[in-house]
C-alpha cells in the first residue's frame, strides 16, 4: 500500500450519479437516443461549402459610414 494512498472517497454528486444509474440502467440507453435527434446527423460536406462561398464580409467600421 501507497504511503501517499488516500481512502477510497466519492462526492456527493457521484454517490447520486452512480445510485441514478443503478435505480434506472435504462437511462444511458435514453441518453443516447436523446444525443441521436439532436447531434448525431450526417454532415453534408457540400452544403457546408456552399454556406461558406456565400458569406458576405462585413463592413470595416458600422457605426460609422465610410461615404459620409
Amino acid at each position: 500500500m501507497s504511503f501517499f494512498r488516500r481512502p477510497d472517497y466519492q462526492s456527493d454528486t457521484t454517490q447520486f450519479i452512480n445510485r441514478l444509474k443503478s435505480e434506472r440502467p435504462q437511462l444511458d440507453d435514453q441518453q443516447q437516443a436523446g444525443r441521436a435527434l439532436l447531434w448525431d446527423r450526417p454532415v453534408d460536406r457540400d452544403l457546408w461549402r456552399e454556406y461558406g462561398e456565400g458569406r458576405v464580409a462585413p463592413r470595416p467600421y458600422t457605426y460609422f459610414p465610410l461615404g459620409k
